[in-house]
C-alpha cells in the first residue's frame, strides 16, 4: 500500500498552511510545516535581497532537506500519512528568481545533491491568487519582515510559480497537480468552499491507488 504524501504549494501569502492544517484534520494525517519564521536570514532579505538572497535560500534548503529526511524516518516509512505546507520544489523557484546566475548555478548543483532519494508526494495542491489578493492576505498576517514586500517581486514570483507548476507537470505526469484559484474559492470562511477542495484531494488519492 502508498502511504499518502500531500503537498501544497503556491506564493507567498495564497493559503498553504490553512489549508494543509485543514487537510491534517479532516484526514487525520501528520502535519509537516516549513520554517520560516526561525530563518536569521529573512529580515535582512527582504531589506537588501541582492546582498542577502544566498544565505537566505541555503538556509531554507539545509532546513527543509533535515525535516523530509526525518519526515521518512518517523512517519512515511512507519506508514503514516503525511501533509506538508510546502514541496522543497519551491526552493529552485525562490533561488532563481532571487540568485545571480553564478550563485544559482552553484544552489542548483547543492539542491541536487540533497534532493537525491528525498521522499516524493503523491499528489501535489496548487493554490493561485491574484496579486491585490495575495498582497491584502499577507497584510492580514502582520508578519514584521513580510511587511515592506515589494508588489512586483511578488507578481514576478507568482509568474515563476505558474511557469514552474506547468514545467512540473510536464516532466511529472505521473504527480496529479491540483490547482485551485484562491480568488474562486475561500477555503478559509466558506466551509462549501473547503469541502468541495478536501473532496478533490480524496478523490486524487484515491485514484492515484492511495487510501486516505
Amino acid at each position: 500500500m502508498t502511504i499518502p504524501f500531500i503537498a501544497v504549494e503556491g506564493p507567498i501569502g495564497v493559503g498553504k498552511s490553512t489549508l494543509s492544517k485543514a487537510i491534517a484534520d479532516t484526514q487525520q494525517f501528520h502535519l509537516l510545516m516549513e520554517i520560516v519564521d526561525e530563518n536569521p536570514f529573512l529580515n535582512k532579505f527582504y531589506d537588501d535581497i541582492e546582498e542577502w538572497s544566498f544565505q537566505t535560500e541555503m538556509f531554507f534548503l539545509c532546513n527543509r532537506y533535515k525535516q523530509l529526511g526525518d519526515i521518512q524516518k518517523h512517519y512515511l516509512a512507519a506508514d503514516k500519512p503525511v501533509v506538508a505546507d510546502y514541496h522543497i520544489f519551491k526552493n529552485l523557484i525562490f533561488a532563481k528568481r532571487s540568485l545571480s546566475d553564478s550563485d544559482y548555478a552553484k544552489y542548483e548543483q547543492i539542491y541536487s545533491i540533497l534532493t537525491q532519494g528525498m521522499p516524493v508526494p503523491n499528489v501535489i495542491v496548487y493554490l493561485h491568487a491574484s496579486l491585490e489578493t495575495l498582497m491584502k492576505r499577507i497584510a492580514m498576517r502582520g508578519r514584521d519582515y513580510e511587511r515592506g514586500m515589494d508588489p512586483e517581486y511578488m507578481r514576478r514570483l507568482s509568474a515563476d510559480y505558474e511557469t514552474f507548476i506547468g514545467e512540473f507537470e510536464q516532466q511529472h505526469p505521473d504527480i496529479p497537480v491540483l490547482r485551485f484559484n484562491g480568488d474562486e474559492l475561500d477555503f478559509v470562511a466558506n466551509a462549501r468552499d473547503r469541502e468541495y477542495i478536501l473532496d478533490a484531494v480524496t478523490a486524487a488519492l484515491q485514484k492515484e491507488g492511495v487510501n486516505p
